[in-house]
């Protein structure tokens, strides 16, 4: 199997059987975030623990409603797996990650041993129309954390 066949099998894999999707309650901020060249849509909540774990608040939960075509669908599906159980500075280094993937043009395939199956989107940096969808539900997620962070500092 070609390398950009078995990536195309993870996108699908993570369109069809999604992780985490659906809205749950007890998080700390929730955003909604539009993609305007295509329509795509994401509500996504993010859910942060007290900063027990070396003094960083820790990724406790994404939770999330999306709509669109299967690039943000299956981006947001990997965002959550990748990003649930880190700590905030964690998280925003695998966000630098995967916009540099991005961003690349197709120069770059990525790190699997930090991207996992985010690696997957490789393909899609060549086509700049849909680097927006594969990036949607990575900018709400920094969005979200922000606002999450921000009423924390605010209630303590």
């Amino acid at each position: 199997m070609k390398l950009e066949s078995m990536y195309q099998e993870i996108i699908l894999d993570h369109y069809r059987n999604p992780h985490h999707k659906g809205l749950r309650d007890d998080f700390g901020a929730e955003v909604h975030h539009i993609n305007p060249t295509c329509g795509d849509e994401v509500t996504l909540r993010v859910h942060l623990d007290d900063g027990s774990r070396g003094g960083q608040a820790v990724i406790k939960d994404v939770s999330y409603e999306s709509q669109g075509c299967s690039i943000s669908q299956a981006s947001a599906s990997v965002l959550a797996d990748l990003v649930i159980g880190k700590n905030v500075s964690e998280a925003f280094e695998l966000h630098e990650a995967f916009l540099e993937l991005m961003q690349s043009k197709g120069e770059q395939e990525g790190d699997e041993d930090v991207l996992e199956d985010a690696v997957a989107f490789a393909g899609v940096s060549k086509f700049p129309a849909r680097v927006k969808c594969a990036l949607l539900s990575w900018m709400a997620l920094k969005d979200a954390t922000a606002q999450a962070l921000a009423r924390s500092t605010k209630e303590s």
